[in-house]
């Protein structure tokens, strides 16, 4: 599935880890009077679970960029929030024609995911178990989260494929891209809550905002993990400062 809503300057949305395109529904709706959305189900996830693979971290560079040529974009921002901002790294790193500037939401670092051997194990076991997926929702949010909203995130995370999980957590999150990061020739906005204990803002801010040329980090006070979710209004405002911004260059 790939949401299309809007009409306007372009901004092209990436999911975290176990998410889909429904998990910008909030910050969509804030947006969709002033910019075109579009927000794709990665593959593995969502309604996108008829792949093969490879579920790596190029293969959805690859898609992202297939994406952007299908609608045929030529003036856009790419924003990721998890594993979305990792692929939006990738994906902005091989310079697609039209791309104007990335948003990352706690995005996972170029660098090898700060996951304890005891964490992965426990994601790993988790595919497929209801109330494990819940768990982990309540323990990466900061912020309360809708019923609705909770009830949401979990019926994504059960739609992924094993394989697609599996990668991520085994290789993907696991995978350093850093000797990328110097392709990235655009202004990159980094957004971390400063209750975030799945990336913290140490890391974004050591392993992507001072390894750019360009970068900005920017802390939204009381959020945990789930920016698109808690912080549905602040990352809208924030996402359309970097389209203001990135047109007024």
């Amino acid at each position: 599935m790939t949401i299309d809503r809007g009409r306007g300057p372009a901004l092209v949305f990436l999911h975290h880890f176990g998410g889909s395109a429904r998990s910008w529904t909030r910050v969509i709706d804030r947006l969709v009077d002033d910019c075109r959305c579009i927000a794709p189900d990665l593959p593995g996830f969502g309604a996108d679970c008829d792949r093969q693979g490879p579920f790596t971290t190029a293969a959805a560079a690859d898609a992202t960029i297939a994406l952007v040529d299908g609608f045929e974009l030529d003036d856009f921002i790419l924003v990721g929030h998890s594993m979305g901002g990792k692929i939006a790294m990738a994906t902005a790193a091989r310079r697609p024609a039209g791309l104007r500037g990335l948003v990352l939401l706690a995005p996972s670092p170029p660098t090898p995911e700060p996951i304890s051997d005891e964490d992965r194990a426990h994601l790993l076991a988790s595919w497929g178990n209801r109330p494990a997926m819940t768990a982990i929702v309540v323990k990466i949010a900061a912020r309360p989260i809708a019923p609705a909203d909770r009830e949401q995130l979990v019926a994504d995370m059960l739609l992924a494929l094993e394989a697609a999980w599996r990668a991520w957590l085994t290789d993907g999150s696991r995978e350093d891209i850093g000797g990328a990061l110097g392709e990235i020739r655009v202004p990159v906005t980094i957004l971390s809550g400063s209750d975030d204990r799945t990336i913290p803002a140490e890391v974004l801010r050591r392993d992507i905002a001072e390894r750019l040329n360009d970068a900005r980090l920017e802390i939204i006070a009381g959020a945990g993990h789930l920016l698109p979710v808690e912080a549905s209004e602040e990352v809208a405002a924030i996402i359309l400062r970097r389209r203001a911004a990135s047109y007024a260059r």
